[in-house]
């Protein structure tokens, strides 16, 4: 329940702070007097998109804080809490509006984004007129309505998710049959590509091992020679038979040499087994230069081979297993495709089979609604004096999309056996306001702790049936809220709580400001709404037969 709002330097408003009744409210004043300058505002703090001048010219921002009451089950609570905003019993709002369009909020003075507070107005706030904001002019948004009325979030969820599941499993078809057009126009290159890479058989890191071999090979036919005659001297008859001699001599005569033998000798044996270590490295270079005369030639043309088809494909020459492989999968993917295609159709089908579900499952729950709505706007429409016209909510088929295959369309028709039409264009300005207020009573229905604003609802409306409208809106705020601008004074007279508008030049400048009005000033205004500018004693008379039929016999 809106409690409080507090405005400053928005517009032709200085400075105002009002504060709000449970019950129904009314706001009078003469056109221009700034009504609508109080709703921009509201508009404003709870985050509505509207009008970018707002700000009061000279000043440097505009500022407006709104507060409402929270009972524990309020519904802004979970929004609250999905923001990650603490959760009091008093919910304050407030956002400021820079000269130069800058605007910045605050929840509970926890600074949060403009669709936070959207959020949250759709749980505190409903405003609605003759410009219906809400859509319910609009065939375009009738279909939410009624899946809003219907409380049809659960299924329209399931639907949205089966259609996307359709979607998905189509898309495969399509894709699939795509690719397999595409395979089928280069399957003869595929097959000679792959029969070609899989006789080279081509293996990672070979290239690079085949190179370093044909390297080794290439420089071993010119140092083999080399080697070996090293070894050869090193071995039998050469290096190996001398020092051996030379150690047998030496030890031949080391005990008459009193030890001075015995350190040459030790060197000599440290010297054959460091030959002996040499012979055996030179032989392994020998082994390892040895080679088949044709094992050169097979490796060039294999190293040769592979870098050929690499350039061929435009690939790395390790990568050619990798592109033999992708080449492979599209060939198998071609000659399994019918299968793959069959299986995939298959998947359409069931996924059809689930969104008709879904999609019948929605119709069927939103043809009840309709059905229960068009019984609630009926049982509104008799106390508005409309007891003849008839509300139809109409359901048709459409293409099937996220949100099942129905159009939604709200139809009036005025008097019996005339034709029925968009409730836009059958309904003239007070039929239209009866219709708009019988089915907002109907919509927010079962909604806790809303706040209704009614903006001239009462627009082209008098008499017996401004009564009756003003009787509807009383009744509708009996344990609620509910803020009326109006122009009737038959409106005016019901509100259990009343504010007067006013415009003022001061110095030059305008400003309005809200007045709270006693019973007193209740009695002139209502004069003056029956009578205009002069006010005369009928008029007062009037009035106050108006406010003390409107009011409840304990408050009279």
């Amino acid at each position: 329940m809106l409690r409080g709002l507090d405005i400053s330097d928005m517009l032709i408003i200085d400075r105002l702070e009002l504060g709000f009744q449970p019950g129904l409210n009314v706001l009078t004043g003469e056109t221009g007097a700034g009504k609508s300058i109080l709703l921009d505002s509201l508009g404003f703090v709870l985050g509505w998109r509207g009008r970018a001048d707002l700000v009061r010219q000279g000043a440097a921002q505009g500022e407006v804080t709104a507060w409402f009451d929270l009972p524990p089950d309020h519904p802004a609570r979970a929004v609250l809490a999905e923001a990650g905003l603490p959760a009091e019993d008093e919910l304050i709002l407030r956002r400021i509006n820079t000269s130069d369009g800058r605007k910045t909020a605050w929840v509970n003075d926890r600074r949060v984004s403009g669709e936070v507070l959207r959020a949250l107005s759709e749980t505190l706030v409903e405003l609605h007129g003759q410009h219906d904001d809400r859509g319910l002019l609009n065939p375009r948004g009738h279909r939410a309505i009624l899946d809003e009325y219907a409380g049809n979030e659960p299924r329209l969820s399931g639907t949205r998710k089966a259609w996307s599941a359709l979607n998905a499993a189509r898309k495969a078809v399509e894709a699939a049959a795509a690719e397999r057009e595409a395979i089928l126009a280069e399957e003869e290159f595929l097959r000679h590509a792959v029969a070609e890479l899989d006789k080279l058989d081509p293996q990672e890191g070979e290239e690079a091992a085949l190179d370093t071999r044909r390297r080794l090979m290439q420089g071993a036919e010119k140092i083999r020679s080399d080697v070996t005659n090293a070894y050869e001297i090193m071995g039998q008859g050469g290096a190996e038979t001398a020092l051996g001699d030379a150690l047998r001599w030496l030890d031949g005569v080391a005990d008459k040499a009193e030890g001075a033998l015995e350190a040459p000798m030790a060197a000599l044996n440290r010297a054959l087994v460091e030959l002996d270590e040499a012979m055996s490295g030179v032989a392994d270079a020998i082994d390892a230069m040895s080679f088949n005369p044709l094992e050169l030639e097979e490796t060039e043309e294999r190293l040769f081979a592979i870098r050929g088809l690499a350039r061929k494909h435009d690939v790395a020459p390790d990568d050619l297993a990798g592109f033999a492989s992708a080449l492979r999968a599209k060939l198998d993917a071609l000659d399994a495709g019918e299968a793959a295609q069959a299986a995939l159709e298959q998947a359409v089908r069931a996924a059809e089979t689930d969104y008709d579900a879904a999609a019948d499952a929605l119709t069927k729950a939103r043809r009840k609604a309709a059905s229960r709505l068009d019984k609630a706007v009926a049982a509104e429409l008799a106390p508005l004096k409309m007891e003849r016209a008839v509300f139809a909510t109409e359901i048709t088929d459409e293409a099937a999309g996220p949100e099942g295959r129905d159009a939604v369309s709200f139809t009036v028709a005025t008097n019996p056996g005339a034709p029925a039409g968009p409730l836009g264009k059958i309904a003239s300005g007070g039929e239209l306001s009866r219709f708009l207020l019988a089915l907002k009573v109907c919509l927010t229905e079962g909604q806790p702790g809303l706040t209704l604003i009614f903006d001239e609802i009462d627009r082209g409306v008098g008499g017996a049936t401004a009564d009756a409208v003003g009787r509807r809106l009383q009744a509708l705020a009996n344990g609620g809220q509910v803020l009326v601008v109006t122009h009737s004074p038959q409106v005016a007279a019901l509100g259990a709580h009343h504010w007067r508008v006013e415009k003022a030049v001061k110095a030059g400048m305008t400003t309005s400001t809200v007045v709270p009005l006693a019973a007193p000033e209740r009695i002139d205004e209502v004069a003056r709404m029956l009578a205009g500018d002069t006010i005369t004693d009928a008029a007062r008379a009037a009035a106050q037969a108006l406010l003390g039929a409107g009011q409840p016999a304990a408050a009279r």
